[in-house]
This record gives C-alpha cells, sequence and structure tokens, in this order.
C-alpha cells in the first residue's frame, strides 16, 4: 500500500533563518521554491534523498510543544554516514548537539540538535551500505 515516504511539512517562525539553516547548514538542495500571495506564504521544496521536506511560512503560525516525548510527532531523523563529520559541520557552524548516543538495538550512533524553531531533529548514523 505505501511505497516510501514522499514529505514531511514543516511550519516555520522565520523563513529566511529556517531556510539558510535547512539549505546552507544541513545542506539540502532547492527543488522549487513559491510564494503563495494569497496565503502571504512561502513553500520551499527541499530534496532528501528521495524524499522531500516542504517548508513553509504562514503570518503568526501558533506554536506547538515539540519536545521528543510530547504527543505527535516525534522529531525528524536524518541518516549519515559519518556522523562525527555530521556532528562537527554542524558545531562549526554554531548549532549545538547533544552528546552522541549508541542504540543497543541496532548498534549504530545517533544524536539530536534543533532547528531555528527548537523543532526536535536527529543524525542517526547508516550502516555501511546503508
Amino acid at each position: 500500500m505505501i511505497d516510501g515516504l514522499h514529505h514531511v511539512a514543516i511550519i516555520c517562525s522565520d523563513y529566511g533563518r529556517s531556510k539558510d539553516f535547512y539549505t546552507r547548514i544541513l545542506g539540502l538542495p532547492i527543488i522549487r521554491e513559491t510564494y503563495r500571495a494569497e496565503r502571504q506564504s512561502w513553500k520551499c521544496d527541499l530534496a532528501v534523498g528521495q524524499a522531500q521536506i516542504e517548508l513553509f511560512s504562514f503570518p503568526a503560525p501558533p506554536p506547538r510543544p515539540s519536545r521528543p516525548e510530547a504527543r505527535g510527532l516525534r522529531h525528524l531523523a536524518f541518516g549519515v554516514r559519518d556522523l562525527r563529520a555530521a556532528v562537527r559541520r554542524l558545531e562549526e557552524a554554531g548549532i549545538e548537539v547533544e552528546p552522541v548516543r549508541h542504540d543497543t538495538l541496532t548498534g549504530r550512533d545517533f544524536t539530536f540538535f534543533a532547528d531555528p524553531d527548537d523543532l526536535p531533529l536527529e543524525l542517526y548514523e547508516l550502516a555501511p551500505g546503508g
């Protein structure tokens, strides 16, 4: 029935700041960027492997609890081949990254950081060839 993840939608509070974070800091390429005047809304489609992130702006979006243990979407995880190199890149860009943890079920390492709106993001080290 489901063939894969198509996209994740994120509504940000400061479009320019979030666009810079996801494109320059995380290195996600822009597929297309559209301004919808009737909604006073930007929409930026970003490539993440075979999936996409839809980055939206809207006037005065309400806040939502988003810490990892809040009800709803827990976090968004990005697979990386070299976790330590990815952590270094984030820290060099001034992004605070939690200490690396080890997943005893999979044998892989991971860590968390936050986007400009404090949404929880994870870096998860892929298995070789994964």
